[in-house]
């Protein structure tokens, strides 16, 4: 599947679930579904688009800058207990290094890698997990690589 990059403003069907600042701006068709997902879900207590700043070094300029992750969910569990989540959308060619093909998308990967140990440190820290989500998980493709 191609990703689209349609962009939007979104209004949740359940505001009282969404926790984060408005217009809830979405920058891709798979975003998009995510929230219709997260809005939807009766699981999801609450959720956010991207409420955080997180701070990182960048490998390839050595500089420090920040990554916007593109939401935090809280959820109960198929156990009863409750979770919190930050959570990237990215497709799988910028997840995977076996996946990306161009120059463009290996050092996407790479960028990818610095930016989501920081926010795997950032959400242990707060008692969060991180996880990234690729098309296969957004279109429930399990034959896809995720």
């Amino acid at each position: 599947m191609s990703r689209s990059y349609v962009q939007g403003k979104y209004t949740p069907a359940h505001p009282e679930k969404y926790v984060g600042t408005y217009p809830i701006i979405f920058r891709s068709s798979w975003e998009h579904k995510v929230m219709v997902m997260f809005d939807s879900n009766p699981n999801i207590t609450s959720w956010a688009s991207e409420p955080v700043k997180i701070p990182y070094r960048n490998p390839f300029t050595g500089k420090y800058t920040v990554y916007v992750p593109d939401f935090v969910v809280t959820y109960v569990d198929a156990k009863g207990n409750r979770k919190a989540e930050i959570i990237e959308v990215k497709p799988a060619k910028e997840t995977f290094l076996e996946q990306a093909k161009s120059p463009r998308a290996k050092a996407a990967v790479a960028l990818n890698t610095f930016k989501w140990q920081a926010a795997q440190a950032f959400a242990k820290n707060h008692g969060m997990t991180f996880r990234v989500m690729n098309e296969n998980h957004i279109y429930n493709n399990p034959k896809g690589k995720a």
